[in-house]
This record gives C-alpha cells, sequence and structure tokens, in this order.
C-alpha cells in the first residue's frame, strides 16, 4: 500500500463531555469526559490508521498539553514526527447536552509560531524519507503563520511525485489553490466564498468546481454538502452522492473522516468515483459516534456497502 503523511499545524487536545443541561451561572456537573488528539490533520490520520492504512502525522506541538498531545496519540498506534516550538498547544471542548441531543464546541486560540518554528515544520513534511505519495495538509493556521503556508507546500510539492491533499479555508485555501493541488476538499460554504457567490442551485455548484479544475487550481474537487450530500468534480466527471439518513451523534471530525477515506481509497489504486463513497462512508460513520472518537471501521464498511447496494453497477 502507498504511503501517507499528514501535516496539522494547529493540533489541539480535543475534550468531550456531556451534561444534562447547559445553564448560566450554575455550577454543571459534566459526565464522560473523553480527551483525543485532534486538528485536522491528526483527526485524517486517525480515521486513516482505523481503516486501516499506514500513515505518518506531521504536527509542531508545545508545552505540558503537547505533550499529552503525544502520549495520547502514541497510544493510539499512529507514527507521528513532530516539531518542538515554545507555546502551549491549543485545547479544544465539546459539550453534549443529554437533555436535548443538542452539542456546543468551542475552539480555543491557537499558538503563536516564529518562523523558525513553522520553517521546520515546513522541512520536516518534505524532508520525509521514504518521501510519501500523498501529504494531507487539512486544519487552521496558528497566529504567525503566513497564509500562503500552504501554497509553498504545493509549490514544493509540485516538482515531486508526492500528491498534496488540501483541506482548509479562507485566505489559506484561496492562495494555495493558486498554486495549484491535486484534491480540495471545500465545504458549500468555502467554496461559495471562493466563487463569490451563492450556490443554492446544483448547476452552480459543478460550475465552481469545474471552474476551479479548469484554471488549474486542483485535479480533483471534493465538495461536502452535510445533509445534501457530496459532489466529485474531475476533468472527467462529474459525481453526486446523496447523503445518508443518520441520527447524527456529534459532527465533530466528519469532513476529517471523509478525507481520511477518501485518501485510503486513492492510496488502494481505487477509481475517484469508489475512492470517494469510501470518503462519504466514513465521514457517515463519524457522525453516529459520539464526542470526537470519528469513524469506525465496522461502520464504514457498512455504510459503504450500503452505497453500493443503493446504486448497483454505480462503481464498476
Amino acid at each position: 500500500m502507498k504511503r501517507i503523511a499528514t501535516l496539522t499545524m494547529n493540533p489541539s487536545v480535543d475534550l468531550t463531555m456531556a451534561v444534562e443541561q447547559v445553564l448560566p451561572t450554575r455550577k454543571l456537573r459534566c459526565d464522560h469526559p473523553r480527551r483525543d488528539p485532534g486538528g485536522g490533520g491528526i483527526n485524517v490520520a486517525r480515521a486513516f490508521h482505523e481503516l486501516g492504512g499506514t500513515v505518518i502525522a506531521v504536527f509542531p506541538a508545545g508545552g505540558p498539553t503537547g505533550l499529552f498531545l503525544k502520549e495520547i496519540l502514541r497510544r493510539t498506534g499512529i507514527e507521528f514526527d513532530d516539531v518542538e516550538f515554545k507555546s502551549l498547544t491549543r485545547e479544544s471542548f465539546s459539550i453534549n447536552e443529554t437533555s436535548t441531543g443538542r452539542q456546543f464546541r468551542f475552539v480555543l486560540p491557537g499558538p503563536v509560531l516564529t518562523v523558525e518554528e513553522w520553517e521546520s515544520s515546513l522541512r520536516k513534511i518534505t524532508g520525509l524519507d521514504p518521501a510519501p505519495d500523498y501529504v494531507v495538509a487539512s486544519g487552521s493556521l496558528p497566529r504567525g503563520v503566513p497564509d500562503d503556508f500552504y501554497a509553498r507546500l504545493a509549490a514544493i510539492l509540485k516538482g515531486s511525485e508526492t500528491r498534496m491533499i488540501l483541506d482548509t479555508s479562507g485566505e489559506p485555501l484561496r492562495i494555495a489553490l493558486e498554486e495549484g493541488v491535486y484534491l480540495v476538499k471545500p465545504n458549500l460554504e468555502e467554496l461559495a466564498e471562493l466563487a463569490g457567490q451563492d450556490l443554492e442551485e446544483p448547476a452552480a455548484q459543478e460550475q465552481a468546481c469545474r471552474e476551479l479544475i479548469d484554471r488549474g487550481a486542483a485535479e480533483v474537487v471534493a465538495l461536502t454538502m452535510g445533509s445534501d450530500g457530496a459532489l466529485l468534480v474531475s476533468r472527467n466527471d462529474t459525481f453526486r452522492l446523496p447523503a445518508i439518513q443518520v441520527e447524527v451523534k456529534s459532527a465533530v471530525g466528519a469532513g476529517d473522516s471523509f478525507v481520511g477515506g477518501l485518501t485510503l481509497g486513492l492510496v488502494r489504486n481505487w477509481p475517484l468515483r469508489e475512492a470517494f463513497c469510501l470518503g462519504m462512508a466514513a465521514g457517515t460513520s463519524a457522525l453516529i459516534a459520539p464526542g470526537t472518537e470519528l469513524c469506525r471501521r465496522k461502520d464504514t464498511e457498512e455504510y459503504f456497502r450500503q452505497i453500493c447496494t443503493r446504486a448497483p453497477g454505480l462503481l464498476g
């Protein structure tokens, strides 16, 4: 199987807990605390690993929370290579309100990285030996890291055999697409921002994806749209999948699980449509998992079978 690496410039220790009801001023007694290694690329690595792939996670880490992040990631069996920095690795937390089923998500600001620290992270991911077949760069950029960071990574990888998969937002996304990547996974809001218009109609969504490909921003666009499903566009194909209807327990990491499943299909040399369907199955699996657990292999395989059964001949 091909080798992949993930890059997470703004990792976190993710804490999930449950409380009967969220009320102001009162002392809320929480149950079932769970701590997981988090941040876009780390979540992709966790999903990829859970589904049977081999991955190395690259990220900067600092302070006691950075040490704890590495410890809990080590327990998963995922290989990693970190860059030390002086600030504290951030924490994030989610509260599940058991009386209503609502989820409250709080994302704390990340650290401030120095030029030396983010440049070391860039050298780390591009200097891996052996070089990975895919680098998945996912998540936000912490303070101190320039908006063109992902574009710099794309420029370096462009001259190599490594393909870049990108999942980010805002200016870092826009600038990176000016350089060009292999695959980009925006959500509908992010794509609308890039296109500068609302994309409520399917034809407009497809056209916005096609324009990214035509101008060399990406070879493949995998657009996720929540309950409206997902859309795959490449130079020679347009393929839309409806969402699988499930009872959502947590939306944390669903997009990252989608990327993990999609990337696993790619490293298995599956056709794009089939890899895309595995991504959809993994993303759906994450929705039914509590807290920050992400996708489960058994559930993902079942949803993948459902997709194939629902549309016989679709993947052939």
